[in-house]
C-alpha cells in the first residue's frame, strides 16, 4: 500500500469532502494499486494555493475498460 498525494482543485475537492464524489479519472502514472491511501490536496490553479486536505482509500482501480483513454483509470474511493 502506497500514499500519495495528489492536487485536486475545486470544485471536485467540496464535492469529495460531501461525499458526493466517490471516484476520480486520473492518469496512471503512479500504478495505483486497491488499497492505497490518497490524500487529496485542494488546490487553486491560478493563485497555486493550497487549502485543506481529504485521505482516501483507493477500494477499486478500473483500467483497460473500452472507452478510457489508453495510461488512465478510474480510482473509486471511501473517505478515510
Amino acid at each position: 500500500m502506497i500514499v500519495h498525494e495528489l492536487k485536486t482543485i475545486q470544485p471536485f475537492f467540496e464535492r469529495v469532502r460531501l461525499g458526493e464524489k466517490t471516484s476520480e479519472l486520473r492518469l496512471n502514472d503512479r500504478d495505483f494499486q486497491s488499497g492505497d491511501t490518497l490524500i487529496l490536496k485542494e488546490f487553486d490553479p491560478i493563485t497555486e494555493f493550497y487549502g485543506g486536505n481529504i485521505r482516501v482509500l483507493v477500494t477499486h482501480v478500473l483500467l483497460n475498460y473500452k472507452g478510457l483513454k489508453k495510461g488512465y483509470c478510474i480510482l473509486s474511493f471511501n473517505i478515510l
